[in-house]
């Protein structure tokens, strides 16, 4: 087992019950004891988890994980998830996107669409984003204006928040957004674990002409701390087959168009 899918596991073990023993761990992951003892160590010393004897305790931020440990979790959904997205854009539209997981596959599966990378006039693809990452995966692999909104940085997710970046947002006009988010609900609409993504992100919906939610099926359903949009502000609900049909209904009732991949 990769050892970030193993410091996934083990964080959401601890988000579940709190507690957790090198022994439990052990047997829930079907590794050494040993490993879960040096996985503990060094997810302590990043300030993940607080170290006991035996074993280890939550510390309060593991429901909102770095980036880099969240890859690998339904990553093959969310590749797919990427592609349908990203096949909602065409050449010369202005498009918003914001950061996460779900997000980095669309950039990537943006930048391999050749009628996307050109410099040809009326055909070239801007994209405005809060994610530094996003940007270097454009960047580095595509021919599109990449316009970056400013403000301070989050580690856990790449973005940038704060009145900079809302100050650019709200001077340009998008085409199309695409927001990845930690929960959508029917009634909740969608929403993030973070206030000030979830302020970016709203100034994005604001901004756009179409609004569409990129959220693998876990997602859907669910409640997080600050909302960014209502239900009747999305377009188009993109997410992965594994989505209960009932939960789709649901949301297709409430006029959002629902592409499954």
């Amino acid at each position: 087992m990769d050892r970030y899918v193993r410091w996934n596991a083990l964080l959401e073990l601890l988000t579940d019950s709190g507690r957790v023993s090198v022994e439990d761990a052990a047997a829930q992951l079907n590794v050494s004891q040993a490993t879960i003892r040096r996985d503990f160590d060094q997810l302590a010393q990043q300030q993940m988890i607080i170290r006991t004897r035996g074993g280890a305790v939550a510390n309060g931020v593991s429901y909102d994980l770095p980036l880099r440990y969240k890859t690998a979790k339904h990553s093959a959904e969310k590749q797919r998830i990427g592609a349908a997205a990203a096949a909602l854009v065409a050449p010369g539209q202005v498009v918003g996107l914001n950061g996460g997981t779900t997000t980095t596959e669309v950039a990537r599966a943006l930048a391999v669409r050749p009628d996307l990378n050109t410099n040809a006039e009326g055909t070239q693809l801007t994209v405005v984003t809060n994610a530094l990452n996003i940007a270097n995966e454009l960047l580095v692999r595509s021919q599109m204006k990449i316009v970056v909104a400013g403000g301070v940085v989050r580690p856990q997710s790449f973005e940038l928040v704060g009145p900079l970046g809302g100050a650019l947002l709200r001077e340009v006009t998008l085409d199309l957004v695409l927001l990845g988010v930690n929960a959508i609900d029917v009634h909740l609409g969608a929403a993030a674990h973070h206030e000030g993504e979830a302020a970016m992100n709203s100034l994005m919906v604001g901004r756009a002409k179409r609004v569409v939610i990129i959220a693998d099926s876990s997602k859907l359903g669910g409640h997080a701390f600050a909302r960014i949009c209502a239900i009747d502000r999305v377009e188009t609900l993109v997410t992965d087959s594994g989505a209960p049909s009932s939960v789709i209904a649901e949301f297709e009732a409430a006029g959002v168009r629902v592409i499954t991949a």
